[in-house]
Parts: structure tokens; sequence; C-alpha cells
């Protein structure tokens, strides 16, 4: 290069405002969340205090898991979906779904096993495959696109992965501890290999439906949206039952119900374009 000639830079990539704020909302609720869990830290296991900062942090969580419902739609419907919102987002849910959560069920649950080490094993192991979950979704995603390629996720995605393990730990704490930390031995270790089996879940190849072409102009959007009206009205009623029936319901739902369905019952219950649904039978 000659030495007169200035650098020449690679070009910034666009950044939509919409979408990216949603994610940010996603990061700061990992982020607070995070910061919660170490207030938490701060008060004897078992603790009244301990509890409510890591129901709070459990809280955090699941709003994370909104914001990134939202942001990629959103991203979608302004046109605006490009490889720095896929980048961003995954960074986002590095913390929000893989950091925070293995900290939560560590401090809550895994620690107390009496196997010395299995829960550090059991929370690196989660957040290890969160982590390369994301990172073999961004390189599928910027593979050049198959004929006829399938919308679905290959794997359990990693917000659902997190909801998963923080609601069934929400669970077992309301109904084995009246509502404090001290939970039953037994429960700790079906704790553990619940996060164990979600953390393999993340890097199978099992297909879990998306969801993304649910849209305002499509048929059964209306059943999409009364479904939703019905889970939200399900979390503020039944906190503590909810959110761990909605998740545990979608991880077995790709794990097995779906594999034995007709595609006729695939599209109807995922709310599947004829071609599209068609093209992904395998």
């Amino acid at each position: 290069m000659n030495k007169h000639t200035p650098p020449v830079y690679p070009d910034e990539p666009q950044i939509p405002i919409l979408p990216n704020m949603l994610t940010a909302g996603n990061l700061l609720c990992g982020f607070f969340a995070i910061l919660t869990i170490f207030e938490g830290m701060k008060f004897q296991p078992g603790t009244e205090q301990a509890f409510l900062h890591y129901q709070h942090a459990t809280y955090l969580i699941f709003a994370a898991c909104i914001f990134d419902l939202l942001d990629g739609r959103v991203a979608r419907m302004c046109k605006s979906d490009g490889p720095f919102g896929r980048e961003f987002d995954s960074i986002a849910d590095v913390v929000s779904f893989g950091i925070a959560p293995a900290m939560l069920l560590a401090q809550a649950v895994l620690f107390n096993l009496e196997i010395p080490y299995l829960g550090w094993a059991v929370a690196v192991l989660y957040l290890l495959c969160a982590a390369l979950r994301l990172a073999r979704f961004n390189c599928m995603a910027a593979a050049p696109k198959k004929p006829n390629q399938s919308m679905d996720f290959v794997g359990l995605p990693v917000p659902m992965a997190a909801g998963a393990v923080v609601s069934t730990m929400y669970l077992v704490i309301d109904l084995t501890s009246n509502r404090n930390l001290i939970i039953p031995p037994v429960w700790e270790y079906i704790m553990a290999a619940v996060m164990a089996i979600v953390a393999i879940l993340m890097m199978s190849r099992v297909i879990y439906p998306s969801f993304k072409h649910v849209n305002f102009e499509k048929r059964g959007t209306a059943m999409a949206i009364l479904m939703a009206v019905i889970a939200i009205c399900a979390f503020i009623f039944f906190p503590w039952i909810a959110p761990a029936f909605i998740f545990v319901c979608y991880l077995g739902y790709g794990l097995v119900v779906r594999p034995f369905l007709t595609r006729r019952m695939r599209r109807v219950i995922e709310v599947a374009d004829d071609e599209e649904d068609m093209s992904s039978e395998g």
C-alpha cells in the first residue's frame, strides 16, 4: 500500500432503532438479573431476603424473554432485519439466557448438591451449550439460503431453554418449600437433571417451531392472539404454575409430539404456510 493512500475501512452497518431498542431491553434485563442475583448472594441461603432477590431475577429473565420475542418480529415488520441485529441479539441472549439462568440456578439449587462439583459441572454445561447454540444459529442464518428452506429452529432455542429451567425452579420452590430456598435434596438433583437435559437439547437436532410465520395477514393469527391473551392471563393469575407449564409444553412439543404429527396438523398448530410446511416435512 502506498504510504500516501489513506486506509480503507469496511462500511458501517445500518442499525434500525426500534428492533435494537427491544434487543437492548433484553440485554438490560439480563444485566439487572445478574446484579440482583449478586445482591441475593449477600444474604444467608434459604432466607426470605435471598429468596426475594432470586424471585426478582426470575421476573427479569421472563421480561428478557418478552423483549426477545418482540425484537425479531418488529424487525421483520419494519423490513429491517439484518446481520447487525442478529449479532446484537446473540450477545444479549448470552447474557440474559446463558449467564443469568446459570448463575440463578447455581446459587439457588446447584451449589447445594452434596456431590462436589456436580453443580459447577451442570452450570458450565448449560452456559457452554447456550453459547454454542447461539453461534451455530448465527452460522446457519448467515449461510446461503437453500430452496424451500424451513424457518424452524434446529435445537431448543436459548430463550425457551432459559425459560424452561428458571420456571421449573420457580414451580419447585412453590410446591416443595413454601416459597423459600430450602428445597428437598431429591428435587435439587431433579433440577440439575432438568438443566442438563435442556442444555443437551439446545445442541441437539430436534426441530422446534419458530412461529415466525405468524403475522396480521394470515388465517390462524386470531387464534394465536387468543392463545397469547390466555397465556398472559395465566401468567398474571397463576404466576407460580403457568410459566413452567407453557415452557415445558413447548419443550415437550418439539421433543415428543411434533415428530408424530401429520403435515396438516403441524400446519394448523404452528400457523404455517402451506408451501413452507410442505418444504419442512422431514
